[in-house]
């Protein structure tokens, strides 16, 4: 089974910001990355984790397979599965791109607690220290 965990994290919401996400085949790590995004909310950083993570996957995620996607934003996974609203405009767009990228894949949202999330965390932390930028084409992605 396909998993994806994706975290973001922004320091002083709104703030500088990086988001990581890490896609495994059962145990085995297939890729992971980490990235700077500039200066957004947690909620943004949380969103864009996802999105990107997501584009990732489909390289390695066939739409026959399942992707289980793990968070540890409640506030993310609860708006994905529909249990709460998206009030705020910016996140609602990402939410749409969100279900644009997963149309035809087999998918679950699952919230997961923060010590579960560590690699998706470091990854996150690196981005933003390091500045690492996202590829042009996932960027595009994003401005759309």
């Amino acid at each position: 089974m396909w998993k994806l965990y994706t975290d973001g994290a922004s320091r002083n919401n709104p703030g500088p910001s990086g988001i990581g996400f890490c896609l495994k085949n059962g145990d085995k790590t297939v890729c992971e990355q980490g990235f700077y995004i500039g200066k957004k909310t947690n909620n943004q950083a949380e969103y864009t984790a996802l999105l990107v993570g997501i584009f990732f996957a489909q390289e390695f995620v066939k739409p026959s397979d399942t992707l289980a996607i793990y968070s540890d934003s409640q506030l993310l996974i609860r708006q994905m599965n529909g249990q709460y609203r998206v009030k705020d405009g910016q996140l609602k767009k990402l939410q749409e791109i969100a279900y644009n990228l997963l149309k035809g894949y087999k998918f679950t949202f699952c919230h997961i607690y923060r010590d579960q999330n560590t690699r998706a965390d470091e990854l996150a932390n690196r981005g933003l220290d390091k500045k690492v930028f996202l590829p042009k084409k996932v960027a595009d992605m994003l401005s759309v």
